[in-house]
């Protein structure tokens, strides 16, 4: 028996899928600091500059997706597809993994399905409260499915699917209030409304911010942070006057910080998104993004909302958003009570479970310490409103 694991990750495309994968590849390396990991990953796509800057090895596998929008780029897929498991089969069997993770991206299909191939055990991390088609398909082979929304279960074998929430960067755990306001130079007493559009940025949000700006800010206590984005930056910043209550930002590179400071944020409803802000309790409305495969996001939402953590605005009833904004604002309880039913949400331990599960099936796994639950998790309390 080897004296450490080989983990093999695949993920890849987004922060959504790419930033679990480093939360669990962590948590393995805090508890056998020795263990072999590699990630799988496109050359083109944010893993490949993301992955090494966290420690870690990338292997580039070429990306085989199907275009929706522009089915003229489906003609080479068969072509790319068969590179992509070409490129898997070699990787899985040069690097001989215990186990295969796949976190989503169109990079796990080929290096999960490769693995299975050859006979090692493939765990799969669910995100989304609404599967996409690959995990759904790589679910049945798989040892072990791992999800964050209780409605994704009735995707998977019962028998095989753990509900273990999505892995999150520690710091988002320990997000403290005091410190993220005074980071951000915030009086006391602000009513702080946070914006994130992701890390691009979103176009529909930006644009009913900009227009409805003016009136968010007639209250004297009303401070906004707006994160743009990258890809429109420039364009918001030459057509918003500067403000004393208005921090505009390209990106959040603290998002502890970000969540901490805020009283109630507006944002998409992507996975992670969705479970930073169940860890930090932080309300929220939530305005899906209608571009995005299967719709996940709508689901995503809907899940916060029926749990009593969010509010959700359509992208095409996105005018209403002020509104929205002035009742919260004048009814700090309901706030409080969404920040408890997000905090109630929230599994803080994630990638640890997930970790565990991996040595598991590697054969490595851990003798529970005396007086320690697999579960255990240092307490919170709702800090916002």
């Amino acid at each position: 028996m080897r004296s450490a694991p080989h983990i093999l990750f695949a993920a890849g495309g987004t922060g959504g899928h790419v930033y679990p994968a480093i939360a669990v590849a962590d948590a393995l390396r805090r508890r056998i600091p020795d263990v072999h990991i590699r990630f799988a990953g496109t050359r083109n796509r944010m893993e490949w500059k993301a992955v090494p800057k966290a420690g870690y090895e990338m292997y580039p596998v070429t990306a085989a997706g199907l275009h929706r929008a522009q089915l003229h780029r489906n003609l080479a897929l068969p072509f790319k597809l068969a590179r992509s498991m070409v490129e898997s089969y070699a990787l899985v069997r040069r690097f001989d993994p215990d186990v295969a993770v796949g976190t989503g991206g169109y990079v796990s299909g080929p290096v999960l399905l490769a693995a299975s191939m050859v006979g090692k055990p493939i765990v799969v991390q669910e995100q989304n409260a609404w599967p996409g088609l690959t995990n759904r398909l790589l679910g049945k082979r798989a040892a072990t499915v791992h999800v964050a929304f209780e409605e994704a279960r009735k995707h998977f074998p019962s028998d095989r699917c753990l509900s273990s929430g999505n892995p999150v960067r520690k710091e988002l755990v320990a997000a403290d209030r005091e410190g993220s306001r005074r980071h951000y130079e915030l009086p006391a007493g602000a009513f702080v409304i946070a914006v994130f559009g992701g890390s691009l940025g979103s176009r529909a949000v930006n644009e009913a911010i900009a227009r409805n700006l003016e009136t968010l800010l007639r209250d004297e206590s009303v401070h906004v942070i707006w994160q743009s984005g990258r890809r429109y930056f420039d364009e918001i910043r030459s057509r918003v006057p500067t403000h004393p209550r208005l921090r505009l930002l390209e990106y959040v590179d603290r998002m502890d910080r970000a969540y901490g400071a805020a009283d109630l944020v507006v944002c998409r409803s992507g996975a992670l998104t969705c479970s930073e802000l169940a860890i930090t309790g932080t309300p929220s409305i939530l305005i899906p993004s209608p571009n995005v495969a299967a719709d996940h996001q709508t689901h995503n939402a809907r899940s916060m909302v029926a749990a009593g953590a969010a509010e959700m605005i359509s992208e095409s009833m996105i005018h209403t958003l002020p509104e929205a904004i002035s009742r919260l604002r004048g009814r700090p309880e309901i706030l409080r009570d969404m920040s408890k039913a997000a905090l109630d949400l929230a599994r803080p331990d994630a990638a640890d479970r997930i970790a565990r599960d991996v040595l598991r099936l590697a054969g490595f796994a851990e003798e529970t310490k005396e007086g320690e639950s697999a579960s255990t998790i240092p307490g919170r309390q709702a800090m916002h409103g």
